[in-house]
């Protein structure tokens, strides 16, 4: 039996009681994390003992708001070990707002294209909306049997012949939990690229330093990290490379002035002003110092530590299981082990003529038995489609067909053929996690065998 940091089992029981209450296992963290009882305490004391008002004026309560978001820009670029002279941070929705800012303001063209890896979220493949509409080229690079990077730089270097540009890729995959190399950074700037880092399912277990990685552009959001608040992401951006964007439209909050008789306007001067549109949502962006205090407190080195140890129990665990007729029961995408991996694991369950059982059979008993894991494609369509072993010809072939009947997962796996997964399980772990949330999880897995 797996032994925890005693010190993450008194952090559970005080700061996130509330799942032993409700009896829940929680494994999704990948998803969202789970906010403390810490971070809601302290943000109710602020809210009733503060008056806060639009950050747009120079009154009190203007003042105050105003000095909250500094307080908070101030934490992240801390967070990032980034340097607030070389580094700005715009403050968006989440991960996708702040992914679209550059997209859709990056000098996409014939001599400026656009590169990405097979293993990226859908809001980083958007991005290629733009590229392609501005003439400009789009290449991807191809990930191997573990889903990693598949030896990138060529791909990198066979685009930079033609055009170069944007270069974007995620610190650690969504899908599979692989952790690519920060080093590519470097590689692709050495070569002109431009770097936009997703570093969303990284930086709530892993820490990030912009000193040593210097990306030119890295896109998070708040939950993922703390838990609380959503609605809360970031730009984090150089401000060189800020400078080079060009905005396609302009809103209130981002101009110094606008002109309707001379149809005319300028936008602001500093980088994070020039493109926060609008409003933020500045009680959110509040709170943040709170998750940020804590983690500090906790330490991101322990924080890694504490995961990795489970999600290597976690693997061990599903590697033992076994089919009734003796074969394995799951198949794990991705790494088989926890090196250069982060504490996310992609799995299905098999029968015993070999294929697989449908997620949502899974995903249907897990829930039954209050665990919280994910079924899905995790919004990862390049990393699924080389861990389920798709044949482009054949989904051509069903996409074709279904974009004329009407598309859903289920007449997508009909046309695909039985012998053939189209979606997986994930789970994940997170800060108050315990070897009984996971042992749960197995439970249910083996009860497939």
């Amino acid at each position: 039996m797996l032994t925890v940091d005693p010190f993450f089992v008194g952090l559970r029981d005080a700061e996130y009681h509330r799942l032993d209450v409700a009896d829940e296992a929680y494994l999704d963290y990948t998803g969202s994390g789970l906010y403390s009882n810490r971070q809601i305490d302290a943000h109710l004391n602020r809210l009733k003992k503060s008056v806060f008002g639009n950050p747009h004026s120079e009154n009190a309560p203007s003042r105050a708001t105003t000095d909250a978001i500094d307080k908070a820009r101030r934490q992240v670029l801390e967070f990032l070990d980034a340097s607030p002279t070389e580094y700005a941070v715009c403050f968006t929705a989440n991960t996708t707002a702040a992914i679209k800012l550059v997209a859709e303001s990056y000098p996409f063209g014939p001599a400026c294209g656009l590169v990405l890896s097979a293993d990226n979220h859908n809001s980083m493949n958007g991005m290629r909306e733009y590229a392609w509409s501005r003439g400009a080229a789009v290449e991807y690079l191809p990930i191997d049997d573990d889903l990693r990077l598949d030896d990138p730089l060529p791909g990198l270097r066979r685009l930079i012949g033609k055009s170069g540009g944007l270069f974007g890729y995620p610190a650690q995959s969504n899908l599979s939990g692989v952790k690519h190399s920060l080093g590519l950074i470097g590689e692709a700037q050495s070569m002109g690229y431009d770097v936009i880092l997703d570093a969303a399912a990284y930086m709530p277990t892993n820490r990030l330093s912009l000193t040593k990685s210097a990306a030119d552009f890295v896109v998070f959001s708040g939950y993922k990290i703390l838990g609380y608040p959503t609605g809360v992401g970031a730009l984090v951006a150089r401000r060189e490379k800020l400078a080079t964007l060009k905005r396609p439209w302009f809103a209130g909050g981002t101009v110094d002035y606008v002109s309707v008789q001379n149809r005319t306007h300028l936008l602001r001067g500093s980088a994070d002003g020039a493109f926060e549109d609008g409003t933020p949502a500045f009680l959110s962006i509040a709170a943040l110092s709170d998750g940020f205090e804590m983690l500090a407190e906790i330490g991101m080195e322990n924080v890694n530590r504490h995961v990795v140890q489970l999600a290597e129990y976690m693997l061990d665990r599903l590697r033992e299981l076994r089919r009734s007729d003796g074969g394995d029961l799951v198949v794990v995408y991705g790494p088989k082990t926890m090196e250069n991996r982060g504490a996310t694991v992609a799995f299905n369950l098999l029968r015993n003529d070999g294929s697989p059982i449908p997620f949502s059979e899974v995903e249907s008993r897990a829930m039954e038995a209050r665990v919280s894991v994910r079924g899905g494609c995790f919004c990862n369509p390049g990393a699924a489609e080389k861990a389920f072993g798709f044949v482009a010809s054949e989904t051509a072939r069903c996409f074709s067909l279904l974009s004329e009947t009407g598309f859903s997962i289920e007449k997508f796996a009909q046309c695909l053929g039985p012998s053939i997964p189209v979606g997986a399980m994930r789970a994940s772990v997170g800060i108050p996690t315990s070897v009984r949330d996971i042992d749960r999880a197995i439970e249910v897995i083996a009860s497939f065998g």
